[in-house]
């Protein structure tokens, strides 16, 4: 069972909606290690290593632009 949660842990993923995305800052904020602000303004994804960070961002999302799937 251990192992399956760590190989379902690996199989997932971060993205960013750049079309959705405003800039607010809110993931790079709660999430540094995981998302940046791009020179478009505009988060990005640098990291898939915290889900569990990523996830809380995309639940702050304002227009849910953050997918962890």
């Amino acid at each position: 069972m251990l192992f399956s949660l760590i190989f379902n842990f690996n199989l997932m993923s971060i993205k960013v909606d750049q079309n959705k995305c405003i800039g607010c800052g809110m993931c790079v904020n709660m999430c540094p290690k995981v998302f940046k602000m791009s020179s478009a303004g505009k988060s990005e994804v640098i990291s898939q290593q915290d889900v569990d960070c990523a996830r809380n961002a995309a639940n702050s999302c304002p227009v849910e632009a953050i997918k962890v799937e």
